[in-house]
């Protein structure tokens, strides 16, 4: 079939027609389906419930009674089990509760109360900036529109940022405080960040003495098609004695339970040193006894690994659901294009400009309920309208492909009212 921009208005009104009737037919299942979150199925929880009866004992190895007070950044044998993960010492390493998110919220609000290496404290200053590689996750946009950061778009590409862009910007204007990054199958395009752009974020010149790199490795390990490995941040930055640029997040919210799972931020020795003065002051410390729960559960890091293998079996084929239905309903129309993730929790569509809005309505009304469009940009402010990001984990598979081809009519049918003006 010809791309729909090159029919006729007569051959226009003919397909509208056609996805009309379609759509309408959905309408009339009056379907409920939801694809706004990536939320972890009950298929992928019910594969860590062995973990909520596994403690015969409240003891670290070290002879602690976790069920007491004690242990300000976390138990050592789970910092061990991270630090084997993800390649960080672990003296480097601050355990958190079940939100990476809360962890990231804290860090903006130390800099922005206290500042940081003798700088400033953010909220003193005339302007702050952060810079905000898009499409990208709302979360992170919501943090820094809370404290009224101004936010800069900057385009992801398929390698990471644009760091041409990127490091024009830090190189020149102080107020650049700090930058968003999913550095391994982004939310919500499934980019993978290269070595060459990783080594440029850490060793680039800033203006800001106090720039910070906000290092969100939410996805770090989840692999769907392909194991994806790159090198440390960490490493890359001692190269430069940067390591306290980058302060680095991740979490078991998507491994094993969201609602009670276990976070930790790393940075270089002095950012540690700092965040613990202030926790001591805010927290006594989080909850040992999940933190046990988890050790005495996956035992060391291939623990973790092998039952991630696990919840990529159960991923695989919702994500070929999403891809295979997207290539044959919006192959060559020119209405849409999609990214082909190797893993995360996600994939971005961007459809027709001026469509994404439309889509996304008439999806709703259609009974599937998507992510608001704008959401993967600062201010919710998509400027083409386009972006649509499609969170495949919860559906069961029979409710997916259902969703997904409401979903492609929904795409079709806004592409054809729009060229047909």
């Amino acid at each position: 079939m010809k791309e729909l921009s090159q029919l006729s208005k007569s051959e226009l009104k003919e397909l509208k027609d056609k996805y009309q009737k379609a759509y309408d037919d959905f309408k009339s299942l009056g379907l409920k389906l939801n694809m706004a979150r990536g939320k972890p199925s009950p298929l992928q929880l019910d594969e860590s419930n062995e973990m909520l009866n596994i403690l015969d004992d409240y003891h670290t190895s070290d002879g602690l009674d976790v069920r007491n007070y004690g242990i300000l950044d976390g138990i050592p044998e789970i910092k061990s089990i991270f630090s084997d993960l993800l390649k960080i010492d672990k003296d480097n390493i601050i355990i958190g509760g079940s939100s990476s998110l809360n962890l990231m919220y804290d860090a903006v609000m130390r800099l922005y109360v206290f500042g940081t290496s003798g700088c400033k404290p953010w909220k003193d200053l005339e302007k702050v900036k952060f810079l905000c590689p898009v499409p990208g996750y709302d979360r992170h946009f919501a943090i820094t529109e809370d404290l009224g950061i101004e936010m800069i778009p900057v385009k992801l590409n398929e390698d990471g940022p644009d760091m041409d862009y990127v490091m024009e910007l830090v190189k020149n204007d102080d107020s650049i405080k700090g930058m968003w990054c999913v550095p391994l199958h982004a939310n919500p395009s499934g980019v993978c960040y290269s070595d060459e752009v990783t080594e440029k974020l850490v060793s680039m010149e800033t203006a800001a003495k106090d720039f910070r790199i906000f290092w969100d490795n939410a996805y770090g390990i989840h692999h769907v098609f392909k194991k994806e490995t790159r090198k440390n941040v960490f490493e890359l930055a001692s190269k430069y004695n940067n390591e306290n640029r980058i302060l680095y997040f991740f979490s078991t919210s998507k491994i094993t339970f969201p609602g009670a799972g276990i976070s930790l931020v790393a940075s270089g020795k002095e950012n540690i040193a700092e965040i613990k003065n202030r926790m001591k002051v805010q927290i006594i410390g989080h909850d040992k006894i999940n933190q046990l729960r988890h050790v005495k559960y996956f035992k060391n890091a291939d623990g973790i690994l092998k039952h991630m293998d696990k919840l990529a079996e159960i991923l695989k084929p919702k994500f070929e659901i999403v891809l295979k239905e997207l290539d044959k309903e919006l192959s060559g129309l020119g209405i849409a294009k999609w990214s082909n993730p190797t893993g995360g929790y996600f994939v971005s569509v961007d459809v027709l400009s001026g469509c994404a809005k439309e889509v996304v309505r008439l999806a709703k009304e259609g009974g599937v309920i998507l992510t608001d469009a704008g959401a993967t940009y600062p201010y919710k402010n998509d400027p083409l309208d386009s972006n649509i990001r499609i969170a495949p984990s919860f559906p069961p598979v029979e409710e997916l492909e259902k969703a997904m081809e409401l979903f492609c009519i929904c795409v079709k049918l806004a592409a054809v009212n729009k060229l047909l003006g």
